[in-house]
């Protein structure tokens, strides 16, 4: 897709002196969270398939720390920071990776992260064209124009995630409405607000604690519905009113990924670890299991300090396990989590609608359990629904039957955060701690390798943006644009 140039008061004088009406913005190529209705497809762009640190830069610029995608809108990049002990919305010139401006985000308290796996200013902006949508899990929602200056905000106080990882989700912009979902321990909900105003159109109470995925918008025959990944149920909410049409029971306890809708079908796919059901999945030890392992009650006390905890796997996961920060692990404690996560049903799904009238609203069309992905969110890309878990195996469904068309070690090995995206008949997988783009095609139910890229050298979270036939790439301290 070509770029249009972003209008936003363009008038055009006659002879006689009468001026056309201003036009309205330009839609954005990369518009949120993983693109295009969160689909993370720009097939018609042709960004390089051979990229690495020296390989088809057009440029690349130093960024402050933070974990949020960027995204694309008129000549800008924008995504949010966490720097000098400030949290910023930041936009970048596509044309050169020069900043254009940075927009401070106040807040009163910092939200609880986790040092390496969050971070406070992970949230991907969104936009309509015109104006800009930040949220931080520390203070709320910011609304700028394109120029950086601040138009509204919504306060709210800090987030508290379960286990203290951090703020997860990112807004979407539908029909005039900003959309959030907030699931955290304190009062999760979820709201519109108008976009132009800042003020709240509706707003619903959720149960849901646990939840780190961002919702996409499905239009469900005549109705276009929220629906909402999170702890126990993924919910479908009426756009216009926020009343509850439907909802799935069978969720990922600490849900991370986005659904993605396509022919008139939803699907998803996560996992988190707890489920009792799970055939050779990750489990959790027991509590006498933990203490009996790795010296991790090396005095005999009958507990899990923070100092017998460097001899673990938990080491780096201490802080989160201990809710009231008294550097223990109780048995209760670790029993009180295992129980919030044994309700983890981890698989992937489609969704059809029900036909019109009936109760319920949406049916399983097909359901597995093999292959799933913990933190990038799966793509629907020429019939099959793809993703990308741990260890760099690919596993794609065929999207209308469920049938498994693929399984295979495709990519580059190591942890994966970043979502795969796909342009120009090509699919982008990054890893997670050196930054390895690894590029296939999909060729029926056949996977072939297009390109192996040396590695970037650098933690990548981000998902890829896409646009102008260049691929933007946030790693942990800097922004890549590669082009040919």
């Amino acid at each position: 897709m070509k770029i249009l140039s972003l209008a936003l008061g363009v008038m055009v004088l006659f002879s006689s002196q009468a001026a056309l009406p201003l036009m309205a913005a330009a839609p954005a190529p990369w518009p949120q969270f993983r693109g295009p209705a969160g689909s993370g497809l720009a097939e018609d762009e042709h960004p390089p398939v051979e990229i690495g640190p020296d390989k088809n830069v057009k440029w690349k610029v130093s960024t402050p720390g933070g974990a949020s995608s960027a995204i694309v809108v008129g000549d800008l990049l924008v995504l949010t920071a966490f720097d000098g002990q400030k949290l910023w919305t930041i936009a970048y010139r596509r044309a050169d990776g020069s900043e254009a401006w940075r927009a401070d985000a106040p807040y009163q308290k910092l939200e609880a992260y986790h040092p390496t796996e969050g971070s406070p200013a992970a949230s991907t902006p969104a936009t309509d064209g015109e104006r800009i949508v930040s949220y931080f899990g520390s203070c709320g929602l910011f609304c700028y124009d394109l120029s950086g200056k601040q138009l509204w905000q919504h306060a709210m106080p800090p987030a508290a995630t379960v286990a203290d990882f951090g703020t997860g989700v990112s807004p979407i912009l539908v029909d005039g409405l900003v959309i959030l979902l907030r699931d955290e321990r304190n009062a999760p909900q979820i709201l519109a607000l108008d976009v132009a105003t800042g003020k709240v159109k509706w707003e619903r109470k959720r149960e849901s604690i646990s939840g780190f995925g961002t919702p996409v918008i499905w239009e469900n025959g005549s109705n276009k519905q929220i629906v909402a990944p999170g702890y126990g149920r993924m919910i479908a909410y009426d756009l216009t009113t926020g009343e509850e049409a439907w909802s799935h029971e069978g969720m990922p306890s600490a849900s991370c990924t986005t659904p993605v809708v396509g022919d008139g079908l939803l699907y998803f796919a996560g996992w988190s670890p707890g489920d009792a059901d799970e055939k050779g999945g990750f489990k959790m030890p027991t509590f006498d299991q933990l203490l009996a392992g790795n010296d991790a009650d090396a005095n005999k006390d009958g507990v899990f300090s923070k100092e017998e905890s460097a001899k673990t796997p938990f080491k780096d996961f201490f802080d989160n396990n201990d809710p009231d920060k008294d550097g223990l692990v109780t048995r209760k404690e670790w029993d009180d989590m295992l129980a919030f996560m044994s309700r983890s049903k981890n698989s992937a799904f489609a969704l059809q609608p029900a036909a019109v009238g009936k109760t319920g609203g949406a049916q399983v069309l097909w359901l597995k359990t093999s292959g799933l992905p913990y933190v990038p969110s799966a793509i629907l890309y020429k019939g099959r629904f793809i993703m990308v878990k741990d260890g760099g195996i690919v596993t794609g469904y065929n999207a209308r039957t469920g049938e498994e068309a693929f399984q295979k070690r495709a990519v580059a090995p190591g942890e994966y955060y970043s979502s795969p995206v796909a342009a120009g008949g090509n699919l982008y997988f990054t890893s997670l701690k050196e930054g390895v783009v690894t590029v296939v095609k999909l060729d029926g139910d056949e996977l072939k390798t297009v390109a192996k890229n040396p590695p970037l050298g650098e933690r990548v979270s981000a998902t890829p943006a896409i646009a102008d036939n260049t691929l933007y790439l946030r790693t942990a301290g800097h922004l890549y644009a590669f082009g040919e």
